[in-house]
């Protein structure tokens, strides 16, 4: 079996933690998150053409001359492949794209529209809508679960460890102004069962170590439950972030928002699983009188 002194960086881990919540939670307060098309409605067109990615603004400059609403285009992809978003919807006319597509065309040359989404504004608010509940619900059922599996001691330990993983990795997002569609809520809905199942597997050991050692306090017990699960942790991690990496890397730019929200939530539900849920423990002072006191009721 490892030893290793995680407990003796409780203190700094817990510090660094909580600046980054603050943190997120600025930039998610005051600058919000960038919602795609599924989320704010609007037009998404995959184009390409013969302009370098060095000529974007040319692209742009045309696009804004359609009288579209607020433009958004970026690199995707190869040098010559774009993804052009705006407000205005295309389902009202049915000779919309094709009429963009001759005026960009006699703009800035041959293009191919090789995808085109459109959402109106009354879907993508539903969608947002039933995003946040999603959210909500499986945070809400995961309590329930350790609530019930658990001491509450615990269940309060794993549900912080739950909305620091989600509030970073949102923040994260918001940061660097990430584009947030349907991909990235089924990955935070992923990030929220991963985190959970490493920290059950730690209090679990934590509980079992409770009723076998009754004279080493929480502090120590903590420390030696993770050294005793880190083998099945690092496996875990290592092999998901392997996949994941795998994903962003080779899975075109379809897939590279959703690979690095499931990169960041693997490695924060690493992270708070042993900085997190396990100083919730030791702060709240849970002892061998905890369980026994527990199992009697």
């Amino acid at each position: 079996m490892t030893s290793v002194s995680f407990n003796r960086f409780y203190k700094k881990f817990n510090i660094l933690s909580i600046i980054l919540i603050i943190l997120s939670l600025i930039f998610l307060l005051f600058k919000g998150l960038n919602y795609g098309v599924d989320f704010k409605g609007g037009t998404l067109i995959e184009l390409r053409t013969d302009i370098k990615s060095n000529n974007i603004t040319i692209i742009r400059d045309s696009f804004n001359q359609m009288n579209l609403g607020d433009v958004s285009v970026k690199k995707f992809g190869n040098n010559t492949d774009f993804i052009v978003k705006f407000e205005k919807q295309s389902s009202n006319d049915p000779d919309f794209i094709e009429n963009l597509k001759n005026k960009i065309s006699n703009s800035i040359g041959n293009v191919d529209f090789r995808r085109v989404e459109n959402v109106g504004p009354k879907v993508s608010s539903e969608l947002l809508k039933s995003g946040i509940i999603a959210i909500l619900v499986s945070l809400t059922a995961m309590l329930v679960y350790i609530w019930i599996r658990f001491e509450w001691q615990f269940s309060l330990g794993a549900i912080l460890a739950l909305f620091h993983d989600v509030i970073i990795t949102l923040g994260i997002f918001s940061i660097f102004s990430l584009e947030i569609n349907l991909s990235i809520v089924a990955a935070v809905l992923t990030i929220v069962g991963y985190s959970m199942n490493d920290t059950v597997v730690i209090f679990d050991r934590v509980r079992e170590n409770l009723k076998k050692y009754s004279d080493i306090k929480i502090f120590e017990l903590t420390n030696i439950s993770i050294n005793e699960t880190l083998s099945r942790t690092i496996i875990t991690s290592v092999t998901t972030l392997l996949a994941l990496f795998s994903i962003y890397l080779f899975g075109g730019e379809v897939l590279k928002g959703f690979s690095l929200a499931m990169i960041l939530g693997v490695i924060f539900g690493t992270y708070s699983s042993i900085y997190i849920a396990n100083p919730i423990l030791v702060l709240l002072k849970v002892s061998q009188r905890t369980i026994i006191k527990e199992d009697k009721n």
